[in-house]
């Protein structure tokens, strides 16, 4: 019997306990916003990871709910790492369960948070639980990483995250795949976040009008140059999703303003269009601009040594029936930035759909797939260094 069988036979024995730790997991609602409502989850990972013989330590947040690191206790110290890495937090409020319950439907569990991504926090859960059971040793040693702050930019986590990346010789992120196929994710744009202010002055818009300099006028022409940054073609999408401005309908305008969200496939794009959004200047006379903002994720760009790591995964995933392929997806992740520092794979997590909408599910036959194919990235050695 190949390794791949055996872990297969071995998940799929255990169908039940994996899809009842799920259940638990998404029972236990832990949204961004709310540091108390992350610590049962973390609390139920930590336990279940402590029953592993990995050492988990919860470490505190200062604005969010912090994280949690596990290694295992016992590890052969001159041994590479190999990161784990997901998010606890979800986009679901609190009492979300009243009207979105979690439920089996056939091969589907629906229910808040199952897709994005505690059903990938319970394949990391059980891959690692499949290999101190059948005792298959790893060369490369697994790292446990989940952060609480991933769906509202990782902020706080980030810092942790590039620490681990630079030192693992690769990480897999157990974000949801990509698609009805199950994609892997080896590209993903950049995500940028801006804010034009625009200064003006005020005037009566009866009595004195030409008195004043309207704040609206000008963000009018800047968001004309402002989507003419889009290139579809290129894959750079300039959004201006928010505006605000003015005192009332009878005075020009002191004050407008604009949120600006950026997308943008590489390093290149990211940097010219950065400089083009700070380089804007007034059009209308007596106005000033005021521009914040940067570049939050960088892109994920396929690299020699990920597309080495996805060669492997494609291959392994053969050996258990599976036709594997690869992506680029237009959303950021935590993978943006462990690929700056070391080879990638993301969207290793559950087949299904609704990642922040009220179907969200995840078919249950696939993760059970999934996670056997974990496994076996996990054993696999350290990588030969890709020619280029």
């Amino acid at each position: 019997m190949t390794t791949a069988i055996q872990l297969l036979d071995f998940l799929q024995d255990r169908r039940e306990d994996l899809v009842g730790f799920l259940e638990r997991l998404a029972l236990a609602e832990s949204p961004s916003a709310s540091r108390v409502a992350q610590q049962p989850a973390f609390g139920l990972l930590a336990g279940v990871l402590d029953d592993l013989h990995f050492e988990a330590r919860l470490l505190p947040g200062r604005t969010s709910g912090g994280q949690l690191y596990a290694r295992p206790r016992e590890r052969r110290r001159a041994r590479p790492t190999q990161l784990l890495l997901g998010h606890i937090d979800t986009v679901w409020p609190e009492g979300t369960l009243a009207t979105m319950p979690v439920q089996r439907e056939g091969d589907r569990l629906r229910g808040p948070g199952v897709y994005d991504m505690k059903g990938g926090l319970t394949q990391i859960v059980f891959a690692l639980r499949a290999l101190r059971e059948l005792n298959l040793e790893t060369l490369v040693t697994p790292v446990v990483f989940v952060n609480s702050d991933e769906e509202i930019g990782s902020r706080e986590s980030t810092r942790q995250i590039r620490r681990l990346a630079r030192v693992a010789s690769r990480a897999y992120v157990l974000e949801p795949s990509l698609g009805p196929d199950g994609q892997l994710k080896t590209a993903r744009k950049g995500i940028g976040r801006f804010t034009l202010t625009v200064k003006g002055k005020a005037a009566h818009a009866g009595l004195n009008p030409e008195a004043g300099a309207s704040a609206i006028l000008e963000l009018s022409h800047q968001i004309q140059r402002l989507f003419a940054l889009n290139d579809p073609a290129a894959g750079v999408t300039v959004n201006v999703g928010m505006i605000d401005g003015g005192i009332n309908p009878n005075v020009v305008a002191p004050e407008s303003r604009a949120v600006i969200d950026v997308r943008v496939p590489t390093h290149e794009a990211a940097q010219r269009v950065t400089e083009a959004i700070h380089g804007l200047t007034p059009v209308t006379p007596g106005v000033s601009l005021k521009i914040e903002g940067a570049l939050g994720r960088p892109p994920m760009e396929r690299t020699p040594e990920g597309q080495q790591l996805w060669g492997v995964a494609q291959n392994l995933g053969q050996e258990l029936g599976l036709h594997l392929e690869q992506a680029s997806a237009g959303g950021g992740s935590d993978g943006n930035t462990t690929s700056q520092y070391t080879a990638t794979l993301d969207g290793l997590g559950p087949v299904g759909d609704g990642a922040h909408a009220h179907h969200e599910f995840v078919v249950v036959d696939q993760l059970i797939e999934r996670t056997a194919l974990l496994a076996l990235l996990l054993l696999e050695p350290p990588l030969t260094r890709p020619s280029v």
